[in-house]
């Protein structure tokens, strides 16, 4: 009996022992107190295959990098640069992009846009060309900034486009700032994309070339806007419209995750604090 028993102890021992020989052996490196597995090694040499088309990396070289790269890290940790405010918001920054990536991309990937999908979006959303006389507004300007440009865009209204005595172009020419001024106005077709929305907007609604619009306030200043003219559907980029058509849906679909995300959290905000 006893001598069966020690067989018995004798052949576990050999089998955890083989097991260990085993263990030890995917012990590829160690830096410190971090192991690199030879399976984790393999899966990061087979990842660097892709990046060469010509010529593979030697196996030795990848694994020189690998240490390298852990002893950075080890060393960027020591420096306590995991705690630094700029290198957490990068950190945050890739994060945040890994999240989208998960979740999202599966769903991105089913976004669907067929040739009438993107005539009906293009009906409601096409290129317009405009020509504007334009007020220009710094971003941080103060009240009493504002108010004066306002006043001045005002002025040409009142006394120089709604009179008619000179053309949109002359006038836009005479007393317009910005780059187009020297060509009547004119920024040529854009398409709903290039286009502050608050400009596009109130230029589409005039709907027929040739009627203009009030004075339109824009993130770059003020605006007396004429349209031109609309592109039809047969002559626009039909691709450019698909990918147009695809952001918006794309645009959709984070904005729900984005809405349920909000909806299971406790979020506040104090909006006083930053009114335009």
């Amino acid at each position: 009996m006893k001598r069966g028993l020690t067989a018995l102890i004798a052949c576990a021992i050999a089998i955890l022992g083989t097991q260990g020989a085993l263990l030890a052996a995917t012990e590829l490196a160690r830096i410190n107190n971090t192991v690199i597995t030879l399976e984790d090694f393999n899966k990061k040499y087979q990842e660097n295959l892709k990046f060469f088309q010509f010529r593979a990396p030697s196996r030795a070289g990848v694994l020189d990098d690998l240490v390298k790269r852990e002893l950075a890290v080890q060393e960027a940790r020591r420096l306590g640069l995991d705690k630094n405010p700029e290198i957490i918001e990068r950190m945050n920054t890739v994060l945040y992009h890994a999240l989208l990536d998960r979740q999202l991309s599966s769903a991105f990937e089913k976004i669907q846009i067929s040739d009438s999908d993107a005539k009906s979006f293009y009906d409601k959303n096409p290129d317009i060309r405009t020509s504007h006389v334009f007020v220009a507004v710094r971003g941080d300007a103060k009240p009493e900034e504002v108010s004066a440009a306002h006043a001045r865009i005002k002025k040409i209204l009142d006394e120089q486009v709604r009179p008619g005595k000179l053309g949109f172009a002359e006038i836009a020419q005479r007393f317009s700032d910005g780059v187009a001024a020297p060509m009547g106005g004119d920024i040529d077709y854009q398409s709903k994309d290039k286009l502050d929305p608050n400009y596009y907007n109130e230029a589409l609604k005039l709907r027929s070339p040739g009627k203009v619009t009030g004075i339109v306030r824009t993130q770059f200043g003020f605006h007396i806007i004429k349209l031109t003219g609309i592109r039809p559907w047969e002559d626009t980029d039909k691709a450019q419209v698909k990918r147009l058509l695809f952001d918006q849906k794309r645009g959709e679909i984070y904005e729900r995750y984005m809405k349920d995300l909000r909806q299971k959290a406790r979020v506040t905000i104090n909006g006083s604090l930053i009114k335009e």
